[in-house]
C-alpha cells in the first residue's frame, strides 16, 4: 500500500468501534434461552387443562401471538437490539418479521399492501424451509438403507 492508504486505514482502524463478539454471544444466548423458556412454561400450563398436542400447539400459538404484539408496540425491537440473535428463535422471528411487514406496508391497503408483502416474506421462508427438509429427509433415508 502507499502511504496515504496507509494513513487512512490507520484512521479507519483508530475509530471503528470495537466489537463486543463474547457480550453479544452471551446475550443472544440468555435471551434466547428465556424466549425458550416462557415457551416452556406456557405449555406446562397449557398441559394442566390440554393434551399434550394441544398444550404444544397452543404454546406455539401464544408465541406468536405473543411477538405479534410486542412488534406491534415497538418491544420486540429494543428486545431485539439487547439480545442480537438471541431473538431470531424461528418461531419468534418469523412472527416479528411478518408482523413488521405487515405494518409497513399498510398503507397501500389491505391486499396489495398487507397480505401481498407478508406472503412475499413468509414465501422464501417457507420455500427454503422445504428444501432444507427435503434434502435432509432425502439424506436420512438413504443413510438408513446402509445401515
Amino acid at each position: 500500500m502507499n502511504s496515504k492508504n496507509e494513513i487512512i486505514y490507520n484512521i479507519i482502524e483508530k475509530t471503528k468501534p470495537k466489537r463486543k463478539i463474547f457480550k453479544n454471544v452471551l446475550n443472544a444466548f440468555f435471551s434466547g434461552g428465556v424466549i425458550c423458556l416462557i415457551a416452556q412454561i406456557l405449555k406446562t400450563i397449557y398441559l394442566n387443562f390440554f393434551k399434550d398436542d394441544i398444550a404444544n400447539n397452543l404454546a406455539v400459538l401464544s408465541m406468536i401471538l405473543l411477538s405479534s404484539i410486542l412488534t406491534a408496540f415497538g418491544v420486540y425491537d429494543k428486545i431485539g437490539q439487547f439480545a442480537g440473535a438471541g431473538t431470531i428463535i424461528p418461531i419468534t422471528g418469523f412472527a416479528n418479521s411478518v408482523t413488521s411487514s405487515a405494518m409497513e406496508y399498510k398503507s397501500e391497503g389491505f391486499i396489495t399492501g398487507i397480505i401481498n408483502n407478508m406472503l412475499k416474506l413468509a414465501g422464501s421462508i417457507i420455500v427454503a424451509g422445504v428444501i432444507s427438509a427435503f434434502v435432509i429427509s432425502t439424506f436420512v433415508y438413504i443413510v438408513g438403507l446402509f445401515i
